[in-house]
């Protein structure tokens, strides 16, 4: 194939490899298992799907790089520079813990020991004056102490910075002139924000990450060079946009959730494709499980996430709620008796006991099999399913130990993973003050498709999709993004006394620094799109809402009106006369790059026909089912349930009293 565009999504289990044609728009996937190391993973993904890197216009990426470093505290030896006095900032964080009612149970230690954090005198009031400047004797000393305890990276963390940075970008100045080739952060660069436990952390796990990404993008883009790619690879980041590799240095931070994104974009393409403005994204891989929520054609998103509890990223990031429940987590009884599923999980390595690779504990992957909603084989017959393995783990691990037999152990195991991810759905949704009556569930990953009716019969969700490769609808959804970045200043003022012209000036000063990155990073100015946001707050509270502004700022009434009625749609309450702040001011940037499409087709009115029939174990009762396969279901082609739909990525379940439909995208559309 020639004029294509790439996207490879690296997860735990499987590396999905999603080909656009630019000239039909058909799209081409590839899966393979994940390894050791990710670039192999890409490139065999590529070679699989028989492309050519030459004829790649455009490489989109979602990595667990950054993630998995983070977690293994596999990281760089990374020093933090802060204001004399606040060495434990990021220690004693914001004193709360995960789970407040086990007294055992600590936070994970700071990413950077308490040793390597080194203070240095210098002081910048809150309104920005700079009481004490940097010394530079006593910033050069430092400077020989960091070089000879050889660090890697720099994290310059001082109070106050958010009002001025002056300091901090002279420490700076003096460290990179003393130690070529270390990475330098400074917090306000980072994340201009006033809280100085958030601004800390971000900076300092951005400063950590930093020459992580940074060789892992390197080595990436030079293999892919090597390989006849020649133009820059487009990384997945938190907030739902893409980052050139020049963006890595000040943004390493937001490729921590660079994986799961994807999910969530797809999750709005798909819904909207299919009329359905509001959607909850399903994403059941075979490790995890993450879930979005779409309200009225707009994604969620958080600035308060974290990968290990006390060290939040306060970046702008889709809010996904992710669980270990996939396809490979392992089934196992507690010391009390009960059954547990996950978050454990086989991995592809040795993976569940049916993949015949040394695994013995019992998965999801095999609760499916040996009730026959699985067929033989995945992957489209490259990992062939071993029945016997599958039905003597769960003999031997759980249908024994609690006096079942084994067809009702699968069932109770699957009931089990189903419950997890429903309490999942739950939070997003019920927790938020929205209804899942009034969404549809689209079901994708490897595994989704399989769960996907019967958490929406427990849900009451009245719809479920499945897109056309929902295997790697995630990797889709690197193509449907744009180049992204986030921009904001703390601006603290009364909304009485507030200042129209003094906004739309702030505003202006954050634009020209968006400009200027997108036309470095090769946007052109045609295709930037600017956004703009200002969080408000009642006066005395802590927690800000956001609320969208135009171009340019005129109104503070009209804004301080949209804060009202936001406020009492999250909360259901607005206080009528009391006063509002305004806390900080917002931007969104966007370049916009070419997107992915999926085709239309023609509806067919030929009814589909089974390649077989097999024994499928539901809910109360096993039925001799139809098996279809996907590429036979045209556009309008209508199954009535109970039957088992199989493709090369994926399986989808329909139990007895569901139907599907099948778009003109070649989307399955399930009625519950």
């Amino acid at each position: 194939m020639t004029n294509v565009r790439v996207a490879v999504d690296i997860g735990g289990t499987f590396t999905d490899v999603c080909v656009l044609n630019e000239t039909t728009n058909a799209l081409h996937i590839a899966k393979v298992p994940s390894s050791k190391d990710p670039i192999e993973a890409a490139l065999d993904g590529l070679d699989k799907a028989g492309i050519a890197l030459s004829d790649v216009t455009l490489f989109a990426h979602g990595t667990t790089v950054a993630t998995n470093a983070l977690i293994e505290r596999n990281l760089p030896h990374t020093a933090m520079v802060v204001t004399e006095g606040f060495r434990d900032v990021i220690e004693i964080g914001r004193s709360t813990k995960e789970d407040l009612w086990d007294a055992y149970r600590d936070n994970p230690p700071p990413y950077i020991r308490r040793r390597d954090r080194l203070p240095i005198a210098e002081r910048t009031d809150s309104s920005g004056r700079v009481e004490k400047p940097i010394d530079v004797a006593e910033a050069r000393a430092l400077a020989a102490k960091l070089r000879k305890r050889k660090y890697e990276a720099v994290a310059i963390c001082f109070m106050n910075s958010f009002a001025n940075m002056a300091n901090e970008q002279a420490l700076k100045a003096i460290l990179e002139e003393e130690l070529p080739g270390v990475a330098i952060s400074t917090s306000a660069e980072v994340l201009p924000e006033i809280f100085e436990h958030d601004r800390f952390s971000t900076a300092v796990v951005n400063a950590v990450l930093h020459p992580v990404i940074g060789a892992y993008t390197l080595r990436l883009q030079e293999r892919l060079k090597q390989g006849g790619y020649t133009s820059d690879v487009l990384l997945l980041h938190s907030g739902g946009g893409v980052m050139t590799p020049q963006g890595v240095g000040s943004q390493a931070a937001r490729l921590a959730s660079s994986g799961i994104a994807a999910g969530a974009i797809a999750n709005r393409y798909i819904g909207n494709l299919c009329g359905f403005p509001n959607s909850i994204g399903f994403d059941m891989g075979g490790t995890s499980t993450d879930v979005s929520l779409v309200w009225d054609s707009q994604m969620l998103t958080t600035r308060d996430w974290h990968i290990e509890h006390g060290h939040p990223i306060c970046f702008p990031s889709i809010d996904i709620k992710t669980i270990g429940a996939g396809g490979g987590s392992i089934a196992w009884i507690d010391e009390a008796g009960s059954l547990r599923n996950g978050p454990q999980s086989a991995g592809s390595i040795p993976g569940p006991a049916c993949y015949g690779r040394g695994g013995e504990n019992p998965t999801n992957t095999d609760a499916n099999l040996v009730l026959g909603r699985l067929g033989g084989d995945l992957v489209g017959g490259n990992l062939d399913l071993d029945l016997a393995r599958a039905t003597a783990a769960i003999e031997q691990k759980i249908a024994r130990p609690l006096g079942m037999d084994v067809r009702t152990a699968a069932r109770a195991i699957l009931n089990v993973a189903n419950a997890n991810t429903a309490d999942a759905i739950r939070l997003v949704s019920i927790m938020r003050g929205y209804d899942p009556r009034d969404f549809a569930l689209i079901a994708f990953g490897g595994a989704g498709p399989l769960h996907g009716v019967a958490l929406a019969t427990e849900l009451s969700i009245p719809t479920v999709i499945v897109p056309p490769h929902p295997g790697v609808t995630s990797a889709m959804g690197c193509l449907l993004v744009d180049i992204q970045h986030d921009l904001l200043t703390t601006y603290l003022v009364d909304t009485a006394q507030a200042d129209p012209q003094a906004i739309e000036a702030e505003f202006r000063l954050l634009e020209a620094e968006a400009r200027a990155r997108l036309t470095k990073e090769g946007v052109a100015d045609k295709d930037i799109i600017l956004k703009r946001t200002i969080d408000m707050r009642y006066s005395g509270q802590w927690r800000s809402l956001a609320v969208a502004v135009g171009t340019p700022f005129t109104s503070v009434q009209e804004t301080v009106d949209a804060f009202g009625a936001a406020h009492e749609r999250e909360y259901n309450y607005r206080r009528a006369g009391a006063g509002i702040e305004i806390f900080r001011l917002n931007l969104t940037a966007v370049g916009l790059t070419p997107k992915a499409e999926l085709a239309s087709h023609v509806a067919d009115t030929a009814r589909p026909e089974p390649r077989a029939w097999r024994k499928v174990g539901f809910d109360k009762e096993s039925l001799e089912t139809p098996i279809y396969w996907r590429d036979d279901l045209s556009s309008g082609a209508e199954l009535p349930g109970p039957a088992v739909v199989q493709q090369l990525d994926s399986t989808t379940l329909v139990p007895p009293g569901a139907s599907v439909t099948v778009d003109p995208w070649l989307n399955l559309i399930i009625t519950v």
